[in-house]
């Protein structure tokens, strides 16, 4: 995500657009937007928030904020654990950034591998690495995206697991104080308008 795009106030409601490679609609959350850092951008999902995908829509049961850093190829989401199972969720992804169509809506592809730090003792690992596997050849992933990506989820396996910023609990923790202080924020556009 650029810093030259106007960036909604902190506190407006907005929702994250995920797609699949192909186009294909995925994943999208209600959210509200918190603001940035040196990190990149941050949004929140209070408890009982919407997120939907064709087939399948859930009410969030715990809080959690997402990072998009500038780099577009992966989002952080850190959850209040528990009732989450996972205490950090990183999407790798990609061409993550404000959407072209629509102000102050963030978009991006996810690419299937996800990194994940459990909070019942399992630990950090890379996930969906099948799911990778079948997709990377099915929607024909560029091999330097493929590289990329792969190299990128053993780099974030391993700060996760060291709690590197802003993979630690400390730097998620000041934006979750943040998202309960602006979770009155104002009303958003339906998502699946």
């Amino acid at each position: 995500m650029t810093a030259d795009i106007l960036r909604p106030e902190p506190g407006t409601r907005t929702v994250f657009r995920w797609r699949k490679w192909d186009g294909g609609p995925h994943w999208v959350h209600d959210c509200i937007y918190l603001g940035h850092d040196r990190w990149g951008e941050w949004f929140g999902q209070p408890e009982g928030t919407r997120s939907f995908r064709p087939g399948r829509e859930v009410l969030t049961r715990a809080a959690s904020v997402t990072l998009v850093p500038p780099s577009g190829d992966h989002a952080l989401t850190v959850n209040v654990a528990p009732p989450a199972s996972s205490r950090i969720y990183i999407d790798l992804a990609w061409d993550v950034r404000w959407s072209d169509t629509e102000v102050g809506v963030p978009t991006g592809i996810d690419m299937d591998l996800d990194v994940v730090r459990a909070v019942d003792g399992r630990g950090t690992w890379i996930d969906d690495r099948d799911e990778w596997d079948e997709h990377r050849v099915a929607y024909g992933y560029p091999a330097e995206i493929v590289t990329h990506l792969e190299a990128l989820a053993i780099e974030l396996e391993c700060k996760v697991r060291d709690r590197v910023a802003p993979y630690d609990d400390d730097t998620a923790n000041a934006w979750l104080a943040r998202l309960a202080a602006l979770a009155g924020a104002r009303p958003a556009a339906r998502a699946d308008a």
